[in-house]
């Protein structure tokens, strides 16, 4: 007889944890797609049942973030590391401005210089990006103003929608669906699907229709936004599984109340996290200002006096079932990611292993 498998609280930052329903219905359409006796692997793209897939799929982003209807909603391949190019090569004529909030937003900066000068208005390099930069004056001559709103190495977050005096651009790959947007103050949005959308393999772009056409160079045929606008996300033929997973993950938080009842859980289970982190005497928060602290990716490092015993929790939290929290690489400490997809109990689960922690070595 075989062993039951523990119960396993995933806390990856990406390729991240994906709802229940989204993994069931994915393996329904691998194995017989729209009842055409076919995997979704293996039909066209230019198939009815897929291109309805496309549609709906769009559809129900626009509907979720309530998206005007001057907004067009693309499904597009290399991840938010293309967008960083394709971003300026768009819209960059003579200036951009952009913020430099971590390690995503500094590879966004480097693309963009190749096309025009780029101003970095604010940085928190000086502190490891462990806060969002305040006070900064956005040149009123830029043609857009670059954000990341999440950054999932440092963990900070812009939690609201800013003022800009220029078109406002964002990265939003791995906040995007975890709270309400006011589409409408942004340009361009942006993300990899493998936070709160679907699986690896595709990028989504909201962009609204009348902010192309004023760049003087000339712009490659897939490169170009205007492109996948005209052809519906078909011009070539797209990332077939991934966007229907993100159609079964938009279908998953439809059901589960939209976009405001996600955010309320959010708050919810990062409350909790955050709430134990600071009682605990073994840690600290990585993000010393709570209003910067992030709720999709909870950093947290060991005190110091206790810094032998970092690789003794990681295995410890392990006999809970839990995966995923070693910090970045770059950075080291532990990250809990708590996207949309993590049930309060697997966070509820990480607070006992913390507190069961404490208990063993004070």
């Amino acid at each position: 007889m075989k062993n039951k498998q523990m119960k396993k609280h995933n806390f990856y930052a990406g390729p991240s944890i994906l709802p229940e329903y989204t993994i069931e219905k994915t393996i329904e359409g691998i194995k017989n797609f729209a009842g055409t006796g076919l995997s979704v692997l293996e039909v066209s793209h230019r198939s009815q049942e897929f291109v309805d897939v496309m549609k709906e799929a769009q559809q129900l982003f626009k509907e979720l973030l309530d998206i005007p209807d001057d907004y067009s909603v693309l499904f597009l391949q290399g991840g938010a590391s293309t967008q960083f190019a394709m971003v300026p090569f768009n819209l960059l004529n003579k200036k951009a401005a952009y913020l430099d909030t971590g390690a995503w937003s500094s590879k966004a900066i480097k693309e963009a210089k190749g096309f025009g000068e780029t101003v970095v208005v604010a940085s928190s390099k000086d502190k490891a990006y462990n806060y969002i930069p305040k006070n900064y004056q956005i040149p009123t001559d830029a043609e857009y103003f670059h954000i990341t709103t999440n950054n999932t190495i440092a963990g900070t977050e812009i939690k609201e929608d800013i003022d800009s005096p220029v078109p406002l651009v964002a990265d939003m790959s791995s906040d995007i669906f975890s709270r309400p947007v006011d589409v409408s103050k942004y340009v361009l949005i942006y993300g990899g699907a493998q936070k709160n959308l679907g699986p690896a393999g595709t990028t989504f772009v909201i962009i609204k229709n009348d902010i192309l056409g004023n760049v003087d160079r000339h712009i490659p045929t897939m490169l170009n936004y205007q492109t996948h606008i005209d052809k519906g996300s078909m011009f070539n033929t797209p990332p077939v599984l991934a966007v229907f997973s993100a159609l079964q993950t938009l279908k998953w938080l439809k059901k589960n109340g939209g976009v405001k009842a996600a955010q309320k859980r959010n708050i919810e289970k990062a409350s909790i996290l955050y709430d134990e982190i600071d009682r605990n005497k073994l840690f600290r928060a990585a993000v010393p200002d709570p209003a910067d602290r992030s709720l999709m990716n909870i950093t947290f490092v060991i005190n110091e006096e206790f810094k032998e015993h970092e690789k003794a929790f990681l295995d410890f939290a392990s006999q809970y079932g839990i995966v995923g929290i070693k910090g970045h690489r770059s950075v080291g400490g532990f990250r809990a990611s708590t996207y949309n997809a993590l049930p309060k109990e697997s966070v509820e689960v990480l607070i006992k292993a913390m507190q069961d922690f404490e208990k063993k070595i004070i």
